[in-house]
């Protein structure tokens, strides 16, 4: 049975390790399994990948404000900035991890931070 408490810190260390220490060399280490197959059509398969688009992007930063895991899934609901004055992308990005609690595929939905809404609600 996946440990999601554990689950869940991994998941969030990979980004915040990779994105905000810039270090994504270290983030696949301590946190990418034996594969990494990415759902992304504009991403490769492959950590080597992940980390090329970390390393395009060097004033990217992201901002986890939600985590969620059931199973071997964890999801994050985050604030994706790829320079200090960009508006943002709200990522929910899904992981699934192995049995070893590393990070083996990802999914993800994004969508640009609305400068107006038709509603009072906001995206957090």
């Amino acid at each position: 049975m996946p440990d999601l408490e554990q689950n869940k810190k991994s998941v969030v260390g990979f980004y915040e390790l990779a994105f905000n220490a810039k270090k994504p060399e270290e983030a696949v280490e301590a946190y990418i399994g034996s594969e990494y197959i990415q759902h992304n059509p504009q991403a490769p398969d492959g950590p080597e990948a992940f980390i090329g688009f970390v390393r395009a992007f060097p004033e990217a930063h992201v901002d986890i404000r939600r985590v969620f895991a059931d199973g071997d899934i964890v999801v994050t609901h985050s604030l994706l900035k790829f320079a200090p004055d960009d508006g943002g992308t709200v990522a929910a990005d899904f992981f699934r991890l192995d049995a070893d609690g590393k990070i083996v595929e990802h999914w993800d939905v994004l969508q640009p931070y609305p400068e107006e809404s038709a509603n009072a609600h906001p995206m957090f």
